[in-house]
């Protein structure tokens, strides 16, 4: 059920279909819209699909149902699967249960991507037998059942959805990582933060008295596990990082507790920790072209996210700002009180997140139609010793497939220029 553009759907499909299972394969997009991704199941002839919409009578007569991370709890349709006594899983989560792993799982409205990807280079720099899974672009980790072997490493970026499914199965990582709770995904969680944190929750709430849950400080204090509960120091000064702002030292901070627990040498972890560049797509230096800097931060779907990228950066009002797009119904006046403080232009992409901000919040700004216009306008705004930044703080949805569609549009754009 959600077959998607990621690639995460897809490599579901397909590791289902090399098992020899019967699929039925159900999504809202249509057969167009779904293209890139049905071209690669056409060799794979036991598959019958219902595109452009959800038929409550595939819903009846299965084994079970695989249910894409964001389709609703209180989807109709798993109603009706739950009705005829259909298992519904997830895919990350029916992993973890089927698998004999060592499991770590980052969770938390930022930071999890950065703090998920430090923990995994560190150990390939270890030379531990570890896997990068979770909510990652093009993975399907239920796949990885087909090469895993006890006492492998399977690091998982874990979002809210994604721990719907921990919470079905009642089980969490061994080690949890939970960075912060922010305001996101309101729009889903109509507004309720509890409901948020309830998701999120199941990265620890299923753990034994062997396990461990590393948490900032901030969030630690919601935090009751049966496991052990640790608040990592401040990173060392002896620690270099590669990667701008004091929330990338939290989130170093919080991967070295991690690889600490896992008896990695401190000098593998030093070396590993200043050779990382960062994760695409959050806060990623493109290009330098006549002094000017461009940075992708695409990731950066709330005013949050966006605030933080703004003090990492700035310290000059150099900063020129993409920003813009779908409502995700979070409070912005944190973001628009000191965008004017970092900023000397503001360049708003379309969007109904974009059409509820007040029209004054800052003195120099302009709207554009697409993201193509918005680059030309920073370009031209621009002179040596700038910051050109796309940190929309709003979704993707309307303009774009995904954010990492932005994301990719605004680094071919940037590519281009001379």
């Amino acid at each position: 059920m959600g077959l998607g553009l990621l690639g995460r759907g897809l490599g579901d499909a397909k590791f289902l279909a090399e098992c020899g299972a019967k699929l039925t394969i159900t999504d809202l997009k249509t057969e167009k819209q779904l293209k890139s991704s049905l071209c690669q199941l056409k060799k794979f002839k036991k598959i019958t699909y219902h595109l452009g919409g959800h038929r409550l009578s595939d819903f009846k007569n299965k084994d079970f149902i695989l249910k894409a991370a964001g389709v609703p709890l209180d989807s109709p349709f798993i109603k009706e699967a739950k009705k005829n006594n259909i298992p519904v899983q997830m895919s990350t989560a029916l992993f973890v249960k089927l698998s004999n792993a060592e499991i770590i799982g980052i969770t938390g409205t930022r930071g999890k991507s950065t703090t998920t990807q430090i923990i995994y280079e560190v150990l390939k720099a270890a030379g531990k037998h570890a896997y990068l899974g979770g909510n990652i672009k093009g993975v399907s980790t239920l796949s990885f059942l087909k090469k895993i072997k006890k006492n492998d490493i399977v690091v998982l970026e874990l979002d809210s959805w994604q721990l719907q499914g921990f919470g079905e199965l009642k089980i969490s990582p061994h080690i949890a990582i939970f960075t912060n709770l922010l305001p996101d995904h309101l729009n889903y969680y109509k507004g309720n933060m509890n409901l948020y944190f309830k998701d999120k929750s199941n990265i620890f709430k299923f753990q034994n008295k062997n396990d461990f849950t590393i948490a900032g400080p901030a969030i630690a204090k919601k935090i009751k596990t049966k496991g052990k509960k640790i608040i990592p120091k401040p990173l060392p000064a002896s620690i270099k990082l590669n990667i701008p702002g004091e929330h990338n030292l939290e989130n170093a901070a919080l991967a070295l507790e991690t690889v600490k627990i896992l008896g990695i040498k401190n000098k593998i972890i030093k070396k590993a920790l200043s050779r990382f560049n960062g994760v695409p797509g959050r806060l990623e230096l493109i290009r330098i072209i006549n002094g000017i800097k461009f940075y992708n931060d695409t990731t950066a779907t709330t005013p949050k996210a966006a605030e933080t990228g703004l003090k990492a950066l700035g310290n000059k009002k150099n900063i020129i700002l993409i920003m813009g797009g779908a409502d995700k119904k979070i409070d912005m006046g944190g973001l628009l009180k000191i965008v004017p403080e970092y900023t000397k232009k503001v360049i708003l992409l379309p969007g109904s997140g974009t059409d509820k901000l007040p029209k004054k919040f800052t003195e120099k700004y302009a709207i554009v139609k697409n993201l193509n216009e918005a680059v030309n306008s920073a370009v031209n705004s621009a002179r040596k010793g700038d910051i050109v930044l796309l940190s929309p703080a709003f979704a993707s949805f309307g303009l774009f497939k995904n954010e990492f569609d932005r994301g990719a549009q605004f680094n071919r754009l940037v590519s281009r220029l001379k």
